[in-house]
């Protein structure tokens, strides 16, 4: 099962969307678990995706009878793999209305399978950098990437900041971080990460408030 903010990163919404799909009943309760904190099965992450991006162009109860329509199925295989649920027919008959959920199951796949890169990429020990979460191999820390994109910075800035990495590390480092957010303010790291460089060192004076 995922946290409320892994799903939200595998339905590719915002996380205050997962909440709401929770706290409204969209989203039956065989796929929810409050044990340590909100959880959600992988395979709802579809019907999640599907609620948001069918917006536009069907109704809410058309997509809410939708919904129900899956649940039997995804509770059926709802510890099966995604890329085996994706070679499934995904085509909901009711009355008039002919939904086909194959797209939402293959993307909600590869975002999952994205999720587990970006979870493989990442180590933690003690001994480098004091536990903080970097790139395996490296010593830059994940958030510190994740942070120059939230920050703007271009892909070749970021490459060019952090040659030890490359364009899909720095993609997963997102993942990982939107996956698994920073509680409170980050540790101060006093050194360097090796394959680091710094592209400007410059002190910006405080402004004084005029008397």
């Amino acid at each position: 099962m995922l946290k409320a903010t892994e799903a939200a990163v595998v339905a590719r919404v915002a996380l205050r969307d997962v909440n709401r799909v929770i706290d409204e009943g969209i989203l039956p309760a065989t796929f929810l678990s409050s044990e340590n904190g909100r959880r959600v099965w992988v395979t709802a992450c579809t019907l999640i995706s599907f609620y948001y991006e069918s917006a536009a162009h069907l109704t809410s109860e058309e997509r809410l009878n939708t919904i129900r329509w899956a649940e039997p199925r995804f509770s059926k295989w709802k510890t099966l793999k995604l890329t085996s649920l994706a070679k499934k027919d995904w085509t909901m008959h009711h009355d008039f209305l002919t939904i086909d959920l194959t797209p939402f199951v293959e993307k909600t796949a590869q975002s999952f399978a994205d999720l587990e890169a970006a979870r493989a990429m990442v180590s933690s020990s003690p001994d480098i950098l004091g536990g903080v979460p970097v790139i395996k191999g490296t010593r830059i820390p994940v958030y510190d990437v994740a942070a120059s994109i939230a920050a703007g910075h271009s892909l070749d800035e970021i490459l060019k900041a952090y040659p030890a990495v490359d364009e899909r590390r720095v993609g997963l480092a997102k993942i990982y971080a939107d996956a698994n957010p920073l509680r409170g303010r980050p540790k101060p790291v006093s050194e360097l990460p090796t394959g680091a460089t710094i592209i400007t060192d410059r002190r910006i004076p405080r402004r004084r408030k005029a008397v």
